[in-house]
């Protein structure tokens, strides 16, 4: 049993290295929420991974917040857990949240991982000492920009390059970035940038020998994904659409698509990414570990998950410095010339948190102990 303490709550604020653009917007600034969760002289800590609005999902900055400080901060206190699975039970009142929800829970599997003496990666389960890291890049402001990017990327040794997309930014796009390099793995994400009736417009995009397009159509949708993919010789990966293991069971009957992207926020944690990972290895899909922007505690939860089996394709793990000119964590992350990370062997997380920096990018904080809040 753990027996919680104190749960610390802080929002952040932390500059990107350079804007991050996609079919939502731009990003230059990250409002990010952090969860330190003390139990008996040990600390696991949580990130956030919520956007600044609710356009990727539901939640946002401040809803998770709120709910976090008034419904599952005073739950989780109130609880002694044996383990990170329990979280799901303790939270079961709440509905939806899955991102708030994944912030606590992760912190207690990483408490797990330190109070067990081994590194986060073993006890989820994994299997591999290095994982393979690919990069998004977002929409840039012109397309030879685009391509010194690319380029910059493939020099520091990523193994996939994925481009962000929506109609305007696509087929030339694509045909320049082929053009230049026939044959690097390539794919691009839509975020939910098209419609069905974009279909023989997106059927285009097979020319260009793509790994994956990724949410395509509506975000929460199944059913024309499986209508696209039917017609589309490139492979649909599902992202936003897949909440949970009933959604990737009922994505992969309906032939929704060949490929999961799982977020540990968008499913609700450890516990959720794993039993979707499981029930994608079992029909034979591919699963990779998309990314979010986060700050390096977010990035060593998302390394430690892509030590599982079935994450085979590169995912959205990069070095902290394509994002942060400083990252909260030491060392910072980083990514080897042949585009890998090697997995830490410390027990916990991996990497230590520099408690310096938060206290310097702490915008507020609230700390709750057993139901009450201080």
């Amino acid at each position: 049993m753990m027996k919680i303490d104190a749960i610390i709550l802080r929002e952040l604020r932390m500059p990107l290295a350079h804007p991050f653009e996609t079919s939502f917007g731009v990003t230059r600034e990250r409002r990010i929420l952090l969860a330190e969760v003390q139990s008996e002289g040990l600390t696991g800590w949580g990130e956030c991974t919520a956007g600044e609005h609710p356009f990727f999902s539901s939640e946002s900055t401040d809803t998770a917040w709120e709910v976090l400080r008034h419904e599952l901060g005073p739950m989780l206190a109130a609880e002694s857990p044996q383990h990170g699975g329990d979280c799901p039970r303790i939270f079961r009142q709440v509905r939806g949240n899955r991102m708030a929800k994944a912030t606590l829970e992760n912190a207690i599997w990483d408490l797990e991982a330190q109070r067990e003496g081994i590194p986060l990666a073993q006890l989820l389960g994994g299997v591999r000492e290095r994982i393979a890291c690919g990069v998004s890049i977002g929409i840039q402001p012109s397309i030879p920009a685009l391509l010194d990017v690319i380029a910059r990327e493939l020099a520091a040794g990523y193994q996939r390059i994925k481009l962000k997309c929506k109609p305007g930014w696509d087929i030339e796009v694509l045909e320049r970035v082929r053009s230049r390099w026939p044959e690097i793995m390539l794919s691009c994400d839509a975020n939910s940038a098209y419609r069905l009736r974009d279909t023989e417009h997106l059927l285009s995009f097979d020319e260009f020998d793509l790994l994956m397009i990724e949410q395509p159509l509506w975000h929460d949708d199944f059913y024309y994904h499986s209508l696209l993919q039917k017609r589309l010789n490139t492979a649909i990966c599902l992202d936003e659409s897949i909440r949970n293991r009933r959604d990737a069971l009922a994505a992969i009957e309906m032939e929704s698509c060949r490929i999961i992207n799982i977020k540990l926020g968008r499913v609700g944690g450890f516990s959720e990414a794993i039993a979707v990972h499981n029930a994608a290895q079992e029909r034979g899909v591919a699963v990779w570990c998309g990314g979010m922007l986060e700050s390096g505690i977010g990035r060593a939860h998302n390394i430690a998950l892509s030590t599982l089996e079935n994450f085979s394709l590169p995912g959205d793990v990069s070095a902290s410095a394509r994002y942060w000119e400083e990252d909260i964590v030491e060392p910072a992350v980083t990514v080897s010339a042949e585009g890998e990370i090697t997995i830490p062997e410390i027990p916990g997380r991996g990497y230590e948190v520099r408690r310096d920096l938060i206290e310097r990018l702490t915008v507020r904080r609230e700390t709750i102990r057993a139901m009450a809040m201080v």
